[in-house]
Protein backbone atom coordinates (compact mmCIF):
# COMPACT_ATOMS: atom_id res chain seq x y z
CA UNK A 1 0.00 0.00 0.00
CA UNK A 2 1.74 3.63 -0.32
CA UNK A 3 1.98 5.25 2.93
CA UNK A 4 3.12 8.70 1.44
CA UNK A 5 -0.92 10.31 1.42
CA UNK A 6 -1.31 8.59 5.10
CA UNK A 7 1.71 10.15 6.59
CA UNK A 8 0.41 13.76 4.89
CA UNK A 9 -3.14 13.31 6.82
CA UNK A 10 -1.22 12.73 9.74
CA UNK A 11 1.18 15.93 9.37
CA UNK A 12 -2.20 17.95 8.47
CA UNK A 13 -3.54 16.82 11.94
CA UNK A 14 -0.65 17.32 14.12
CA UNK A 15 1.37 20.69 11.94
CA UNK A 16 -1.89 23.23 13.41
CA UNK A 17 0.35 24.25 16.24
CA UNK A 18 3.79 23.97 17.11
CA UNK A 19 2.43 21.99 20.52
CA UNK A 20 0.91 19.71 18.18
CA UNK A 21 4.10 19.06 16.14
CA UNK A 22 6.46 18.57 19.62
CA UNK A 23 3.67 16.26 20.46
CA UNK A 24 3.64 14.36 17.41
CA UNK A 25 7.31 13.45 17.45
CA UNK A 26 7.23 12.59 21.05
CA UNK A 27 4.56 10.26 20.00
CA UNK A 28 6.96 9.05 17.23
CA UNK A 29 9.53 8.13 19.66
CA UNK A 30 7.44 6.44 22.05
CA UNK A 31 5.82 4.20 19.24
CA UNK A 32 8.53 3.49 16.94
CA UNK A 33 10.96 1.02 17.78
CA UNK A 34 13.69 2.38 15.34
CA UNK A 35 13.53 5.54 17.42
CA UNK A 36 14.34 3.63 20.05
CA UNK A 37 17.45 2.01 18.57
CA UNK A 38 18.51 4.95 17.08
CA UNK A 39 18.61 7.62 20.01
CA UNK A 40 20.68 4.85 22.14
CA UNK A 41 23.29 5.14 19.90
CA UNK A 42 22.92 8.83 19.32
CA UNK A 43 23.38 9.17 23.24
CA UNK A 44 26.43 6.56 23.28
CA UNK A 45 28.02 8.21 20.33
CA UNK A 46 27.42 11.84 22.12
CA UNK A 47 29.80 10.51 24.72
CA UNK A 48 32.12 10.05 22.11
CA UNK A 49 32.47 13.66 21.25
CA UNK A 50 31.80 14.86 24.82
CA UNK A 51 30.84 18.35 24.93
CA UNK A 52 32.77 19.40 21.44
CA UNK A 53 30.39 21.01 18.95
CA UNK A 54 29.45 18.97 15.60
CA UNK A 55 28.02 19.18 12.49
CA UNK A 56 25.36 16.72 11.86
CA UNK A 57 23.11 15.63 8.39
CA UNK A 58 19.81 14.31 9.00
CA UNK A 59 19.53 12.26 5.31
CA UNK A 60 16.41 11.96 4.35
CA UNK A 61 14.93 14.79 7.06
CA UNK A 62 11.41 14.03 6.48
CA UNK A 63 8.96 15.30 8.80
CA UNK A 64 11.99 16.48 10.72
CA UNK A 65 11.45 14.48 13.60
CA UNK A 66 14.69 12.74 13.98
CA UNK A 67 16.42 16.32 13.23
CA UNK A 68 14.55 17.64 16.75
CA UNK A 69 15.74 14.75 18.13
CA UNK A 70 19.12 15.61 16.95
CA UNK A 71 18.86 19.29 18.32
CA UNK A 72 17.83 18.41 21.94
CA UNK A 73 20.87 15.14 21.87
CA UNK A 74 23.48 17.50 20.39
CA UNK A 75 22.47 20.88 21.83
CA UNK A 76 25.37 22.77 20.36
CA UNK A 77 25.50 21.67 17.02
CA UNK A 78 25.17 22.51 13.86
CA UNK A 79 22.49 20.24 11.38
CA UNK A 80 21.39 20.38 8.27
CA UNK A 81 18.43 18.38 7.31
CA UNK A 82 17.83 17.50 3.69
CA UNK A 83 14.97 15.32 1.72
CA UNK A 84 14.05 14.87 -1.85
CA UNK A 85 10.40 16.60 -1.09
CA UNK A 86 10.22 19.74 -1.58
CA UNK A 87 7.82 20.57 0.35
CA UNK A 88 8.60 19.24 3.86
CA UNK A 89 11.71 21.16 3.47
CA UNK A 90 9.70 24.08 3.66
CA UNK A 91 7.33 22.41 6.27
CA UNK A 92 10.05 21.92 8.25
CA UNK A 93 12.12 25.27 8.04
CA UNK A 94 8.94 26.71 8.67
CA UNK A 95 8.34 25.36 12.07
CA UNK A 96 12.48 25.50 13.33
CA UNK A 97 11.97 28.96 12.55
CA UNK A 98 8.80 29.33 14.72
CA UNK A 99 10.46 27.23 17.84
CA UNK A 100 13.21 29.69 17.47
CA UNK A 101 16.03 27.11 16.57
CA UNK A 102 16.79 28.12 13.20
CA UNK A 103 19.65 29.01 13.55
CA UNK A 104 21.82 26.20 14.27
CA UNK A 105 19.21 24.03 11.94
CA UNK A 106 18.47 24.36 8.82
CA UNK A 107 16.48 22.00 6.03
CA UNK A 108 17.28 22.03 2.18
CA UNK A 109 16.32 20.07 -0.93
CA UNK A 110 19.02 17.08 -1.90
CA UNK A 111 18.99 14.13 -3.83
CA UNK A 112 21.69 11.83 -2.32
CA UNK A 113 22.39 10.01 -4.72
CA UNK A 114 24.24 13.43 -5.97
CA UNK A 115 24.90 15.04 -2.07
CA UNK A 116 28.44 15.81 -1.34
CA UNK A 117 29.82 18.05 0.71
CA UNK A 118 33.25 16.75 1.63
CA UNK A 119 34.54 16.39 4.86
CA UNK A 120 31.38 18.43 5.98
CA UNK A 121 30.25 16.40 8.67
CA UNK A 122 31.29 14.57 12.15
CA UNK A 123 27.92 12.22 12.20
CA UNK A 124 25.37 11.07 9.56
CA UNK A 125 21.76 9.94 10.17
CA UNK A 126 20.25 7.68 7.69
CA UNK A 127 16.58 6.39 9.25
CA UNK A 128 14.36 4.27 6.89
CA UNK A 129 15.68 6.48 3.55
CA UNK A 130 17.75 3.40 1.95
CA UNK A 131 15.29 1.19 0.81
CA UNK A 132 13.58 3.73 -1.21
CA UNK A 133 16.60 4.27 -3.37
CA UNK A 134 17.75 2.04 -5.92
CA UNK A 135 21.36 3.85 -6.17
CA UNK A 136 22.35 2.84 -3.01
CA UNK A 137 26.28 2.39 -3.38
CA UNK A 138 26.35 5.88 -5.05
CA UNK A 139 24.91 6.92 -1.77
CA UNK A 140 27.13 5.24 0.78
CA UNK A 141 30.02 6.75 -1.44
CA UNK A 142 28.61 10.64 -0.89
CA UNK A 143 28.01 9.80 2.98
CA UNK A 144 31.96 8.59 2.86
CA UNK A 145 32.80 11.30 1.15
CA UNK A 146 31.24 14.13 3.42
CA UNK A 147 32.23 12.24 6.72
CA UNK A 148 35.41 13.95 8.54
CA UNK A 149 37.62 11.69 10.23
CA UNK A 150 36.22 9.68 12.70
CA UNK A 151 32.96 10.48 11.88
CA UNK A 152 30.07 7.93 12.17
CA UNK A 153 27.55 6.90 9.68
CA UNK A 154 24.03 5.67 11.17
CA UNK A 155 21.62 3.75 9.31
CA UNK A 156 18.56 2.51 10.46
CA UNK A 157 16.73 0.04 7.28
CA UNK A 158 14.67 -2.89 7.20
CA UNK A 159 16.19 -6.36 6.54
CA UNK A 160 16.05 -8.86 3.81
CA UNK A 161 14.24 -11.16 6.39
CA UNK A 162 10.43 -9.57 6.10
CA UNK A 163 11.56 -5.72 6.83
CA UNK A 164 9.31 -4.80 4.02
CA UNK A 165 6.45 -7.58 4.72
CA UNK A 166 7.22 -9.00 1.37
CA UNK A 167 6.34 -12.20 3.26
CA UNK A 168 3.34 -11.77 3.51
CA UNK A 169 2.51 -11.22 -0.16
CA UNK A 170 2.58 -13.52 -3.46
CA UNK A 171 5.71 -14.26 -4.90
CA UNK A 172 4.57 -12.00 -8.06
CA UNK A 173 4.28 -9.38 -5.88
CA UNK A 174 7.68 -6.73 -6.22
CA UNK A 175 6.63 -4.75 -3.26
CA UNK A 176 5.86 -5.57 0.46
CA UNK A 177 3.45 -3.21 2.68
CA UNK A 178 4.97 -0.18 1.64
CA UNK A 179 4.84 0.25 -1.92
CA UNK A 180 7.68 3.15 -1.64
CA UNK A 181 10.73 0.60 -0.98
CA UNK A 182 12.55 -0.37 -4.42
CA UNK A 183 14.24 -3.60 -2.45
CA UNK A 184 12.99 -5.73 0.18
CA UNK A 185 15.34 -4.59 2.77
CA UNK A 186 19.22 -5.58 3.28
CA UNK A 187 21.45 -8.65 4.15
CA UNK A 188 24.19 -8.08 6.19
CA UNK A 189 27.02 -9.22 4.43
CA UNK A 190 25.11 -7.10 1.01
CA UNK A 191 25.15 -3.84 3.24
CA UNK A 192 28.50 -4.47 4.83
CA UNK A 193 30.03 -4.93 1.43
CA UNK A 194 28.46 -1.83 -0.22
CA UNK A 195 29.52 -0.04 2.53
CA UNK A 196 32.99 -1.63 1.86
CA UNK A 197 33.15 -0.48 -1.16
CA UNK A 198 32.25 3.02 -0.40
CA UNK A 199 35.26 3.09 1.71
CA UNK A 200 34.06 2.45 4.85
CA UNK A 201 36.68 -0.04 7.26
CA UNK A 202 35.33 -0.32 10.21
CA UNK A 203 31.17 -1.12 10.07
CA UNK A 204 28.99 -2.82 12.65
CA UNK A 205 25.84 -4.41 11.51
CA UNK A 206 23.21 -6.10 13.32
CA UNK A 207 19.75 -6.85 13.56
CA UNK A 208 16.84 -5.02 15.17
CA UNK A 209 13.47 -5.95 14.99
CA UNK A 210 13.27 -9.48 16.97
CA UNK A 211 10.17 -11.34 17.29
CA UNK A 212 9.13 -9.15 20.08
CA UNK A 213 9.74 -5.59 18.42
CA UNK A 214 7.92 -7.05 15.10
CA UNK A 215 4.78 -7.42 17.31
CA UNK A 216 5.05 -4.51 18.79
CA UNK A 217 5.67 -2.64 15.31
CA UNK A 218 2.74 -4.71 14.15
CA UNK A 219 0.72 -3.40 16.86
CA UNK A 220 1.76 0.35 16.37
CA UNK A 221 2.07 1.17 12.97
CA UNK A 222 1.07 -1.66 10.88
CA UNK A 223 -2.56 -2.53 11.63
CA UNK A 224 -3.68 1.30 12.38
CA UNK A 225 -2.44 2.50 9.00
CA UNK A 226 -3.95 -0.43 7.25
CA UNK A 227 -7.15 0.54 9.25
CA UNK A 228 -6.35 4.18 8.11
CA UNK A 229 -6.07 3.10 4.81
CA UNK A 230 -9.05 1.80 4.29
CA UNK A 231 -11.34 4.87 6.09
CA UNK A 232 -10.36 8.11 7.31
CA UNK A 233 -13.55 7.78 9.55
CA UNK A 234 -10.66 5.80 11.73
CA UNK A 235 -8.93 8.90 12.93
CA UNK A 236 -11.74 8.95 15.73
CA UNK A 237 -11.03 5.60 16.53
CA UNK A 238 -7.09 5.89 17.08
CA UNK A 239 -6.31 7.60 20.36
CA UNK A 240 -8.51 4.84 21.52
CA UNK A 241 -6.83 2.26 19.80
CA UNK A 242 -3.47 3.50 21.38
CA UNK A 243 -4.73 4.11 24.96
CA UNK A 244 -5.20 0.29 24.58
CA UNK A 245 -2.12 -0.75 22.79
CA UNK A 246 0.74 1.11 23.41
CA UNK A 247 1.41 -0.16 26.98
CA UNK A 248 1.90 -3.29 25.20
CA UNK A 249 3.90 -1.90 22.47
CA UNK A 250 6.58 0.00 24.96
CA UNK A 251 6.81 -3.17 27.11
CA UNK A 252 7.38 -4.82 23.51
CA UNK A 253 10.06 -2.29 22.74
CA UNK A 254 12.17 -1.98 26.04
CA UNK A 255 12.64 -5.71 25.38
CA UNK A 256 13.49 -5.78 21.98
CA UNK A 257 16.20 -2.78 22.28
CA UNK A 258 17.81 -4.53 25.04
CA UNK A 259 18.11 -7.64 23.60
CA UNK A 260 20.73 -9.17 20.79
CA UNK A 261 18.92 -10.98 17.79
CA UNK A 262 19.98 -13.77 16.10
CA UNK A 263 17.95 -12.11 12.63
CA UNK A 264 15.19 -9.75 12.70
CA UNK A 265 13.02 -7.43 10.43
CA UNK A 266 15.29 -4.65 10.74
CA UNK A 267 19.04 -3.78 10.66
CA UNK A 268 20.72 -1.11 12.65
CA UNK A 269 24.49 0.18 10.78
CA UNK A 270 27.38 1.90 11.85
CA UNK A 271 30.28 2.48 9.86
CA UNK A 272 33.28 4.57 10.63
CA UNK A 273 35.24 6.84 8.36
CA UNK A 274 39.22 6.70 9.66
Amino acid sequence: MEYDPIKRRLGTVFNRTPFLRKLFYSLLDLLLLRAWYVYKELKQFKRSVSSRNIKILDAGSGFGQYTYRLSRIFSNSNIKGVDVKEEQIEDCNRFFTTIGIHEKVTFEFADLTKFSEPYGYDLILSVDVMEHIEEDELVFQNFYKSLRNNGMLLISTPSDQGGSDTHEHDQDSVNGFIDEHVRDGYGLRDISEKLHRAGFTEIEARYTYGSFGSLSWKLSMKYPILMLGKSKAFFILLPFYYLVNFPFCAIFNAIDVNSRHETGTGLLVKAYKK
